[in-house]
């Protein structure tokens, strides 16, 4: 059986060569041949949807404190780049509109809520995929799947992904337990096999294991079937895909 092209999804852009979640390295996961970028967000206090794998700005910037308790002004003044290299100083945490404006729309987005501050998060990410017009090129996916029954109750049209860490008896299944249509399967790549990956796009869905960086692990996803591969290394997966 011929292996199938799984989308190339940049984690966090090109994490591995680039400073994370941010515009510099979305931009050069694109460059990289990325078919999907993979982000994190967080609400400022001024209610927009920051960019960011972290509740702080502690680890990936030159300042502290908690995303949520500053405004977009306060956060702009963060410098999130010199960190990873001094070429990549000044670099600034984006506001996801920021990405919608970088990436073009037949880039898909896997936009993974990491809190959901009360709920408000959930009602600001839908207002802005409508007025962006991203509902169906953006993937939203969490570890809180009631935030994610929340938010396809708020909007019926949105995609969403379980992200998980276990290894279920049968992986599709999990999709059942939501009572509303689920897109896509976002497992830890080390918890699912080939017969998983069968059995969950028999059933419909697309299956996006995160974060493989390891070539021969590529490699096993390819020959899995997955729909797409998590990767701090696009260019990477890119160069073995063309191979193939």
């Amino acid at each position: 059986m011929k292996a199938n092209r799984p989308l190339i999804i940049g984690h966090r852009g090109a994490a591995g060569e680039a400073p994370e979640n941010t515009l510099g390295s979305f931009q050069l996961a694109l460059e990289q041949g990325a078919e999907g970028l993979e982000l994190d967000v967080h609400l400022s206090k001024d209610g927009q949807l920051v960019v960011c794998h972290d509740a702080t700005l502690d680890r990936t910037t030159d300042m502290t404190g908690y995303i949520h308790q500053l405004t977009v002004e306060e956060l702009k003044k963060a410098d999130a780049g010199s960190w990873f290299h001094e070429k990549f100083a000044n670099e600034r945490i984006p506001l996801l509109e920021e990405v919608f404006d970088l990436v073009p729309p037949h880039i898909m987005i896997n936009v993974e809520i990491k809190h959901t501050y009360d709920h408000h998060l959930e009602p600001a990410l839908v207002d802005l995929l409508r007025r962006r017009g991203r509902l169906d090129s953006v993937v939203v996916s969490s570890f809180d799947f009631k935030s994610l029954l929340g938010l396809k109750l708020l909007e019926p049209e949105a995609k969403i992904g379980l992200l998980y860490d276990v290894n279920l008896v049968r992986h599709s299944a999990l999709a059942s337990t939501l009572g509303v249509p689920v897109y896509s399967l976002h497992p830890n790549f080390r918890r699912i096999d080939a017969e998983d990956v069968r059995d969950a796009v028999q059933q419909g869905l697309q299956v996006y294991p995160y974060t493989i960086n390891d070539a021969e692990m590529m490699e096993q996803a390819i020959q899995y079937g997955v729909s797409g591969i998590i990767t701090d290394y696009p260019a990477k997966l890119k160069s073995l895909l063309d191979r193939k």
